[in-house]
Formats: C-alpha cells, structure tokens, sequence
C-alpha cells in the first residue's frame, strides 16, 4: 500500500510536465496581427498589475493569521506544523491561480487569431489553455499534498505524538489544517477578482450597450479592457485558486475519515492514488476534444464531452481495481461510492446545461421574456434559477444516502462517511479536463473581444461568439460541479470536525432538541444570504464608479465617439481593482470571524449547527445563482444571434439588463459560496480546542 502511495507524487509531476508541454505548444502558436498583439498586452498587463496588488494586500492577512496560529502551537492548541501548512496552502492556491491567469492572457490573441483559420482551431488553443489550468491545479495539489504527507510521515516516525490515537491519525489531524490557507486565498481571489470582473463587465454594458448602442468589445468603450482583464483574475486566477481548494480539500478531509473508519494507512491510500489516476484520465480525455466547423453550442457541447466522459469512465473502471487492491473485497462498497459520486457529477453537468443552454427551453424562455421587457426578464431568469435547484439537491442527496450505506454506514458510522467524502473524491478526479473546460470559456471570450477591437472579419467573431457561449455554460456546469463536491466535502469536514472535538475529550450533542444547535442552524443558514448581500453591494459601488467614469470619458473625450480619438482604458482599470481590494476584506473575513465567535458565545454544538444551516443554504443558494446567471447571459447571447430581433433592439436591451443582474450572481456571489461553507468548517477544525477551552457555554 505504501508502494502505491508514490503515485500520487508521479501523478503531479505528470500533470506539471503535460501542462508545461501545453504551454510551450501553445506560445508557438500564431499572436496574430500587431493589433491583436496590442490589445493582448493591454490586458495582461492589467491582470499583473490587479493580483500583484491583490497578492501584497493578502500576504498582510496571512502574516498576520500565521503569527497567531503559532502563538497557539506554543500555547499547546495545535501542532507546530499547522502554521507552515496553513502558508503553504495559501501559496499554492495563490500559484495556481496565477499560473492560469498567465498563460490565459498569452492565449486570447493565438485563439482569435486561430479562429480566423476554423472554429476547431480556435477551440484547441482555448481548450489547450484550460487544460493548463486544470492540470496546474491537480499537479500543485498532488505535489503539495504529498510533501506534507511524507514529511509528517519520517517526522511522526521518530518523534512523540501529541494528538491522536496513532501516527497516522496525526499526519491526517495536520494535513486538514493546511486547507485553511487554500481556503482563505481562494475566498480572496474569488471575492476579490469576482468584484472587479463583474464591476468592469455591468459597467462597460449599461454605459456602452444600453445607452451608447455600441457594440460589445467595441473599443471606443473606456471599460472594454477592465472587462477583459476582470476576465482574467476572476474567471481564471480566481477560479483556479478556488477549485485547487476544493480539491485538496476533498482528499484531506477523506484521508481523515478514512483513519476515523479504522482503515489506517489504505484510507488515506485511495483518495491520493485516485487523484493520480484523474490526472492520467484527464490526460487522456484532452485527446478527444475535436469539432466539426458547425458553429452550434450542441456541435461544441459534443466535443467537450467526449473529454469529460472518456475521462470518467478510465476513472470508474481503475477506481474499481483500487479499491478492491488496497481495501479488499470486504470493502468494495467503497468503490460504489466512488462512482456514485462519479455519476452525480455527471448529472448535475447535464442539469446545469439543460438550464443554462440556449439550446434547450429554460433559457429560451427567459429570451421570450425580453419581448415584453425587462422586469420580465429578470423575473424569468429568477425562476429559471430556482427551479434548476430542485435536481442538484436531489441527486446530491441520492449520492448522500448511497455512499453511506453503500460504504457500510449501516455497520459502521465511520464507514459511510468515509463513504461520502470518498464520492467527492470521486466527483472531483477527472478535475483536470472539467476545469478545463471551464477556464477555456474566458480565453473565448476575450478572444472576443480581440477580435472586435482589432477590427477582424465577422466570421472571426461569429466563432468566437460560439466558443464564448459554449464557455457560459460550461462555466455554468462547472461552478455546478463545484458546488456539488463543496457540499459532500462540507458534510464531510464536519464529521472531521465532530473527530476532532473527539480528540479533545469532548462529544457533540447534536439533537434537535438542542437549543444551541438550534440556533446555529439558523444563523447558518443566513449566513450565506448576509455573505451574498454583502458581495452583491460591492458590485454594484464598484460598478456605479465604472459607468460615471465611462459616461465623462464618452461626454469629454471630443473625437472618441467617431473613432478618431482613444478612450483612457487605465483608468477603468483602476477603479474596478481599488474597488475590489477595498471591497473584498469584510465579505471574506465574514467567513472566518463567524464559526469562531458562534463557537465563543454559544458554543460548539451551536457551532456544528452554524456549518450545518450554512452547507444547506448555501448549497441550493450557489446553484439558484449561478444558473440563473447562466440562463440570463445565454439568453442575450441567443437574442444576438438574430432571434426576437437581434442586437440594438428592445429584446435586446431588455436582455442585457438580465444579464447585468445576473454576472454578479453567477461570478462573484454564488461560486464564493462553496468556498464559504468549506472554509467557515476548515477554521473550526483549526481553532476548535482553543474555542473548546475558552466557551463561554460549555
């Protein structure tokens, strides 16, 4: 079993090495005119600059929480290691995210420029950069997960152990802390990029579109390059560092459980050896992705597919040979549960896009609805949201109860929640294609805009507008998925949490009838709506800022309607990154003040029923706005194809309204979520025997 460990630092290098093979085959690729080339750098630049800022503001706030969790080693709370950890957690994210962002900004140029060439040109450099992305996240988290492992391995080895039961319960008990620091940066990044994207993108089209009736991406709009930057450190740096996160968080909370079940070492054996073998998979699965020159999203969908699907069976079929190698034919239920993540992944992908794709009748509703105007639009895109709730929630909870009792919960309590937090696992191996074709759609949507600003032919656009439209909903899904896994991964560091108030002598009492836990639930579940409000004001200040400036730009700046003079684009720029550093602080330390001032004031039964309320709420909340948001960007984007009247008209309008309310819903507040509930359970983790002690109900 031991031997088999060392997959899991072979699965990283391998996915580092093929990401570093992708970039250097893409930067061979053609940067296209000097223009295109222009633009490309504009936008870049700006990125750099936005996380260079956003990276100086965070390392304040991870000094100074790395000074306090080492005030608490000293004191006797936590491990020496956990400090380190917590940093290195932060670091790695942080890379991810940042590795992404660069090779997207290198990518937009090479994609429009390919695009001029064949739609399936164009789609292999987006999805090549994606796949940089999903590899790098996979590659970082393997690689950081095995070094702590085997350092805290030799260590545990030849030193006395302070907390748990044996060595591996200690490795285990530290390894969970080091995703608070992921957790942490991810929340910043996500909150932070989420902001200024978002800010930048309503900005540019209540100011450019709605009352200028100029195009999308048209240059003369003083806001185009902050859209296209926000692009960049929202949908790519952001979600980078938010699905690293998820990822390592699955597997350390599993590896957890897995010692709580009595499975010892093999516990933590097949959640790291599986997530090698979704890299080989994903690997695999990129070879698939080819399409026809058909520019219609069910033509793209297809191509995508066959990535995400052939990974998913390579990985069903290993997985099964895993489990029953290095767990026995007495524990193969586990491997049911493995795949019965698997397929709850799938199927909230497919749910995703049946309400987010102009190809099927949610959001060709929400189209009609732009006839009348667009109160209607906003309210049918509201509905849509709500109503696409209803299949996540049941399939994760078929995936809940199968797992469990799959796993041999009704044996073993400890069995089947090793069960469920297996499944997210499960869910989450093939992380290397699915995030890849999901960080390719804001590489297509500034191939976009590239191609407008450098004034290329309209058959360039109309792929690229393809591709961009293809990336909404994948997008879409991907954030569903995202979501799903947080919410299995919740309930599962939860359990670690109950594990490690165990550790310290103290049993929760988790009825019903407990006022306390009560109490937690509801301000649980508030809690994600109070984080959404606070993420949704902050778009719109900073978006208010973005549309004064670009209305004095348009009113001041003689010449630049006509074309004969240009727009300040820095200053755009500039407001949309000092507003989201400015705005981000309160909603993330939201996140971290909660679970342990709950814990403080009413104490720790109230605590577990805080991240309870707050994986409920914030589950079906997350997927209400990121669908909705979905449906409200397709539908204008099925609207400009020509339908109900095309650009420029009152369906139109009507419908980018829509989609300005719904881009903070599907790309600030709701993918911030899964990162809330995860990270509000990763602090109890961490702080719970300094909370245990110092309650003031015990």
């Amino acid at each position: 079993m031991n031997d088999l460990l060392w997959l899991a630092p072979l699965g990283s290098i391998i996915a580092l090495l093929f990401a570093a093979y992708l970039v250097f085959s893409i930067l061979k690729k053609d940067e296209g005119n000097e223009k295109m080339r222009q633009i490309a750098e504009a936008v870049r630049v700006g990125a750099k600059a936005y996380l260079k800022r956003q990276y100086l503001g965070v390392s304040i706030f991870f000094l100074t929480v790395f000074l306090i969790l080492l005030a608490m080693a000293f004191k006797g709370y936590l491990v020496i290691f956990v400090p380190f950890a917590f940093l290195s957690g932060g670091f790695f994210s942080g890379l991810s995210g940042f590795i992404g962002m660069s090779i997207a900004t290198r990518s937009s140029n090479r994609t429009a420029a390919a695009a001029m060439k064949s739609l399936n040109s164009g789609l292999r450099i987006a999805f090549s950069s994606g796949a940089v992305m999903g590899l790098t996240v996979v590659g970082l988290g393997l690689l950081d997960l095995s070094v702590w492992y085997y350092f805290l391995n030799w260590y545990y080895s030849s030193h006395p152990i302070t907390i748990g039961a044996d060595k591996i319960s200690a490795i285990t008990s530290t390894m969970l802390c080091f995703g608070m620091g992921a957790s942490s940066q991810a929340l910043f990044a996500r909150v932070g990029g989420g902001i200024f994207t978002k800010a930048a993108d309503v900005g540019a089209d209540l100011v450019g579109k709605i009352e200028a009736g100029i195009p999308e991406d048209d240059p003369r709009n003083p806001a185009v390059i902050a859209d296209n930057v926000g692009d960049n450190v929202g949908d790519v740096a952001g979600m980078g560092a938010d699905l690293y996160e998820s990822y390592v968080g699955s597997i350390v909370a599993t590896s957890a459980l897995g010692v709580a079940a009595g499975l010892g070492v093999a516990g933590v054996t097949v959640p790291m050896v599986m997530a090698a073998v979704g890299v080989i998979s994903s690997i695999i699965g990129t070879f698939f992705v080819r399409s026809k020159e058909e520019a219609k999203q069910s033509v793209l969908l297809a191509a995508l597919r066959k990535g995400v699907f052939s990974s998913s069976i390579l990985v069903a079929i290993i997985s099964y040979f895993l489990v029953r190698g290095v767990l026995g034919m007495e524990h193969i239920g586990v491997y049911w549960a493995i795949l019965s993540g698997l397929i709850a992944g799938v199927l909230i992908g497919l749910s995703t896009e049946y309400y987010t794709s102009s190809g099927f009748k949610p959001t060709r509703f929400v189209a009609d609805q732009s006839v009348i105007g667009p109160a209607t639009v906003i309210i049918g895109g509201i509905s849509v949201g709500m109503m696409s709730t209803a299949i996540p929630v049941v399939i994760v909870g078929i995936a809940i109860l199968a797992s469990f009792f799959l796993s041999g919960g009704a044996a073993n309590y400890n069995s089947g929640l090793y069960g469920i937090a297996i499944s997210a696992v499960g869910m989450l191996s093939t992380l290397g294609i699915t995030l890849a074709t999901d960080a390719y759609g804001p590489v297509a949507d500034n191939a976009g805009g590239n191609a407008e600003m450098s004034h290329l032919d309209p058959e360039v656009r109309k792929r690229t507008d393809a591709l961009d439209a293809l990336g909404n909903t994948t997008a879409a899904t991907g954030k569903g998925f995202a979501i799903g896994s947080a919410a299995l991964t919740a309930l599962a560091l939860i359990a670690a949490y109950r594990d490690q108030l165990l550790l310290h002598g103290k049993e929760l009492k988790l009825t019903l009838l407990n006022p306390a836990v009560i109490t937690g639930l509801f301000l649980g579940g508030m809690l994600p709506f109070l984080f959404c409000s606070m993420t949704m004001r902050a778009v719109g200040r900073a978006a208010g800022k973005i549309v004064i400036e670009v209305r004095r730009q348009f009113k001041e700046i003689k010449g630049l309607m006509e074309g004969k003079a240009s727009p300040d684009y820095a200053s755009c720029v500039n407001i949309a990154t000092a507003s989201a550093q400015k705005e981000m602080i309160m909603p993330s330390l939201l996140a971290i003040i909660a679970p342990i001032a709950i814990g403080l004031l009413i104490g720790v039964e109230a605590e577990a029923g805080l991240l309870t309320g707050a994986t409920v709420s914030g589950f079906v909340l997350a997927v209400m706005m990121a669908n909705a948001g979905g449906a409200w960007d397709n539908a204008k984007k099925y609207i400009e194809e020509g339908n109900y009247g095309g650009k420029g008209s009152p369906a139109h309008k009507a419908a980018v309204v829509g989609d300005t309310v719904g881009d903070p819903f599907k790309d600030t507040a709701g993918p911030s979520l899964n990162i809330l509930i995860k990270l509000m359970s990763m602090v109890s983790i961490v702080f719970a025997a300094l909370v245990l002690k110092h309650s003031l109900m015990k």
